[in-house]
């Protein structure tokens, strides 16, 4: 059994923080007769004002294609992004939020996800060679037909039968923390 350290506890109680508040939202607004189109620009506009400019935002946007190659996204939010066939390779995404994103084939080959919230995320078809997934909470996220040669998911929090899954496909070793595909996921 894993021991989780404090940073996926603190995780843990963020994502509690950021299913009330991506629920409780859309209620009120419903009240007010306002279309989901209309409260979902609203909700990014709030969330635009609050967030420092230097961390980039991309929350519900379509990103389908983008170049992303190397980029610092650390500590933005992709929450309900559409990022289909994005290049994401090489890039920084160390303490994002991915919350509801889709990633449906989109290229993550080296990426750093290390202290990501990515709870109901689509990485379907997606490049994970060579990324690193530690203390990534993925729950309710799907991995079908990902390409996992080399990823590190050290301490990641998986569905079981996802864990099982990636473990039948599991090989290589991560170039940048050494640890073994199989063994990051206890396989």
């Amino acid at each position: 059994m894993k021991k989780y350290s404090l940073t996926t506890q603190n995780l843990l109680s963020i994502f509690g923080l950021v299913l009330f508040l991506f629920f409780a939202s859309p209620v009120l607004s419903l009240d007010s007769g306002e279309s989901l189109s209309e409260e979902r620009a609203q909700q990014q506009q709030r969330f635009l004002q609050k967030a420092p400019a230097e961390v980039p935002n991309y929350v519900l946007t379509n990103v389908t294609g983008r170049n992303f190659h190397g980029e610092d996204l650390s500590k933005s939010s992709f929450a309900g992004a559409i990022a289909r066939e994005a290049d994401f390779s090489d890039a920084d995404l160390h303490g994002t939020t991915l919350t509801r994103a889709d990633f449906l084939g989109a290229n993550l080959q080296g990426v750093d996800l290390t202290d990501t919230l990515a709870d109901r995320a689509n990485f379907q078809k997606t490049n994970l060679r060579n990324a690193v997934l530690t203390n990534m909470i993925a729950m309710g996220s799907s991995f079908a037909g990902a390409d996992i040669e080399g990823a590190d998911f050290s301490f990641a929090v998986l569905d079981g039968d996802d864990q099982k899954r990636l473990c039948e496909e599991a090989d290589g070793i991560n170039p940048t923390t050494g640890i073994a595909t199989r063994d990051s996921l206890e396989c």
